[in-house]
């Protein structure tokens, strides 16, 4: 096998960006990749790619275990795959093997960002979105309920975390990419994106 051109280092995405619905991952993700120059990639997009379907129909149609073990390949192939930045689907950290990807890649170098989001601010944002088949019912109680339950499960990942209610989308961003310039970039990419 070759040498890496660019030296000894961790391969994998430049940031991966994980939280509770209405946090901010897509938003913040899209922001950072523009500021980087490189690729966004959602794993929610990839499942309904893969499947020819919306979310909220595999939920419906599928049911959500079924969705979970889709998820759980998207992540797991994004991980290997993508080297920009790499959103998650907010109950993507549910899955075991998931989290047990994340915390070696977050071991082995990588930028794990958790955008943590209060219950007012993501009901609010929320609103009666029907694409959120969880939150489709009691969108604030199973807010509550999601915020409460995964918040461990996001810490267990991280390896920085980033409040986003109340604030600027320009000031979170700003606090994500202090975070991927602290860590070295996967093969010397955040040079070349530079470029």
């Amino acid at each position: 096998m070759p040498a890496d051109p660019d030296g000894p280092g961790r391969s994998g995405p430049l940031l991966v960006v994980v939280g509770p619905p209405a946090s901010g991952k897509t938003t913040v993700g899209r922001a950072v990749a523009r500021r980087l120059q490189v690729g966004f990639r959602d794993t929610d997009h990839d499942v309904e790619t893969a499947t020819g379907t919306t979310i909220s129909d595999l939920f419906v149609n599928a049911g959500e275990p079924h969705f979970r073990a889709l998820e759980e390949r998207a992540v797991a192939t994004a991980l290997a795959e993508h080297d920009g930045v790499l959103a998650l689907g907010g109950g993507a950290v549910t899955s075991a093997a998931t989290r047990a990807l994340l915390v070696a890649y977050g071991r082995a170098g990588g930028t794990v960002v958790w955008l943590d989001v209060d219950l007012a601010s993501a009901a609010s944002r929320v609103g009666l979105n029907r694409d959120r088949p969880l939150l489709a019912v009691n969108p604030r109680a199973m807010l509550r309920h999601m915020l409460a339950q995964r918040a461990p499960l996001y810490r267990e990942v991280a390896t920085r975390t980033v409040p986003t209610g109340d604030r600027p989308v320009d000031h979170v961003v700003a606090e994500v990419l202090a975070a991927v310039a602290a860590h070295p970039a996967p093969h010397g990419q955040l040079d070349r994106g530079r470029r």
